[in-house]
């Protein structure tokens, strides 16, 4: 979409792009990365799984839902910023200043701030289940074949 010139004329420099980038690095990056930590920790740990598989799965949707809300304020902030920058008067003056454009997208960022914190929430109920996870670990018990044999 921001590889079309007009929708990258009206984004550009604006919260949608940010919002763009933060889909990324929250959604793709985050819950790949937490995947993948989920199935190995309980491993090293000589687990089969979490503590809490029930807080797995409270983290995914805290985290969802938190990008979801997160990356929308980002995008409808954008867009609005767009249309108030390239908003021009009759005379040919800008309609906006750049702190009304500012003033107006403050309801987006209080529900940015609402979806990171609970993207943060979701991070904490995983704080809580590989802590858990591993006071409840044991170390298993391997003989190295080769180490047994020098000895």
């Amino acid at each position: 979409m921001m590889s079309i010139k007009t929708v990258n004329a009206l984004s550009h420099y604006t919260d949608w792009t940010v919002g763009h980038v933060h889909s990324g690095a929250l959604g793709w990056v985050g819950l790949v990365t937490m995947g993948s930590m989920y199935y190995l920790i309980p491993r090293l740990f000589g687990q089969k799984q979490m503590y809490s598989m029930k807080a797995v799965e409270v983290h995914f949707w805290t985290a969802t839902i938190g990008i979801v809300i997160y990356i929308a304020a980002m995008w409808i902030a954008g867009v609005m910023q767009g249309l108030m920058w390239r908003a021009i008067n009759p005379d040919g003056t800008l309609t906006y200043t750049f702190v009304e454009s500012v003033k107006a997208t403050f309801p987006f960022y209080v529900l940015r701030l609402l979806g990171g914190l609970l993207y943060l929430g979701g991070m904490l109920v995983m704080l809580w289940n590989v802590i858990m996870t591993a006071k409840a670990g044991r170390v298993p018990s391997i003989t190295i074949p080769a180490a047994a044999a020098h000895a």
